[in-house]
């Protein structure tokens, strides 16, 4: 039967006369055999793997490929017990399972699985079995054994408490039934303790590809506005060129950090703070603009990045104003070196009525930085939620000065150490600081 690489170059002639030649039976198999449709990089690849780690951009057809290698598996060894992981369970079954590129999408429809959600478990007719599973519960892996298993999103798997590492080790510990075992991850790519310690590891073959790859299937407006968008981007690189960004040399804070650091939601908050770094300029660069809020136990979480780029004072200020007022925040906090009494002026007249304080830099945004990064360092910081353009220039501040990240300037990572300092260091963080 022909494959992708034949039909490529085929013209539609050539095509309708192919499937002519073919017996009834191929026929019938034709739509649904994925060789026929599969780019080369989403087959499985010709190595001795024991995982296929296929790490690629949004769009790239990474669901369609482990379904695809899951059933194939499935409809070919009907002793086979899989293992369906996915960051939670709603996930596992929204995409992997019930998604348009799941598993009861994929596949000829007379050899599809049933599924049973009150089991978490799907069944081919020839008795093969697929079990869902979250890795936000280590411990659901700990004792069932599978034979294979397929891996969906691994690097947003929950890694606080070592979640995800502990998942990974408890599913792999119980992959022992049949002589080959093997193991699919699909990911977007972030450089998180899981992704990185599986790069490195033994018998894993990586599979690269960008959103562009799969062009062909996705909406020419789509791409369009995510060249527009993102194009050239630490965010775009990562995102949709698949590519990981791995830790800048010397940089305060590492993404491995930042991932111990995350949480879904943040607990009950004493203050809450909104920090603003204003653009010197309209036209050039961003207005930071962070909330955070201090728990009871003497944690901060970072709970907003509503910072705007190329927006003149009236927008940057209604924007300050709109974020204070949605979090319910008790102090705004603006650094005013580029004009103290401008700041306070367009923040009076955008509404800001909540009290302000006017903060003057002394020292440089990466030595303002460092305290704020030690208590990081000390597990007194959570990010409720994942900050990738704020996250991308913490990532890009450097121990002893200096900026390798994202953009001219961290605007986005200055708010934060603003809005952290007030709510964790007092007038340790700055010399130079007074009231308006």
């Amino acid at each position: 039967m022909a494959d992708y690489d034949w039909l490529r170059e085929a013209t539609e002639a050539e095509i309708e006369a192919h499937i002519a030649a073919l017996d009834p039976e191929h026929r019938r198999e034709w739509t649904w055999h994925w060789n026929v449709w599969a780019r080369p990089e989403q087959r499985p690849p010709a190595s001795d793997w024991r995982l296929w780690l296929v790490m690629a951009g949004r769009g790239f057809g990474k669901t369609r490929c482990g379904a695809e290698w899951t059933s194939s598996i499935a409809e070919a060894e009907p002793t086979a017990r899989i293992a369906l992981v996915a960051a939670n369970l709603t996930e596992a079954r929204a995409v992997m399972v019930e998604g348009e590129s799941g598993l009861l999408n994929v596949g000829a429809p007379w050899r599809r699985p049933v599924f049973e959600p009150s089991l978490r478990r799907l069944t081919w007719p020839n008795g093969a079995q697929a079990t869902l599973y979250s890795a936000a519960e280590p411990e659901s892996l700990r004792g069932p054994q599978h034979s294979h298993a397929w891996c969906d999103e691994i690097a947003k798997w929950d890694n606080a408490s070592a979640r995800a590492t502990s998942a990974w080790d408890n599913l792999m510990m119980g992959l022992r039934l049949g002589t080959d075992c093997r193991v699919v991850a699909t990911t977007t790519p972030r450089s998180v303790p899981l992704v990185t310690r599986l790069i490195a590891a033994e018998r894993v073959t990586v599979t690269q590809g960008s959103t562009f790859d799969n062009a062909a299937n996705l909406p020419a407006q789509f791409l369009d506005a995510m060249r527009g968008t993102y194009g050239g981007t630490l965010l775009g690189r990562q995102e949709l060129d698949g590519e990981l960004i791995a830790d800048v040399e010397g940089a305060l804070w590492s993404r491995a950090l930042l991932e111990t650091c995350r949480v879904d939601a943040a607990p009950e908050l004493m203050r809450v703070v909104v920090a603003v770094d204003p653009p010197a300029s309209a036209g050039g660069d961003a207005c930071g603009i962070v909330v955070a809020g201090l728990a009871a136990d003497g944690t901060a979480h970072v709970l907003a990045d509503a910072s705007v780029e190329k927006a003149g004072p009236e927008r940057w200020a209604r924007t300050v104003a709109a974020t204070a007022e949605a979090w319910n925040a008790d102090r705004v906090v603006a650094e005013a070196n580029q004009g103290g009494a401008m700041v306070a002026s367009v923040l009076r007249a955008a509404q800001v009525s909540l009290p302000l304080k006017l903060v003057h830099a002394s020292r440089g945004k990466a030595a303002r930085a460092e305290p704020v990064a030690a208590l990081y360092e000390a597990g007194r910081v959570r990010h409720t939620g994942t900050f990738a353009a704020l996250e991308d220039q913490m990532c890009g501040l450097l121990a002893g000065g200096g900026y390798q990240g994202p953009g001219r300037s961290p605007d986005r990572a200055d708010a934060l150490v603003w809005a952290l300092s007030e709510l964790m260091l007092g007038k340790v963080s700055d010399p130079k600081v007074r009231i308006a």
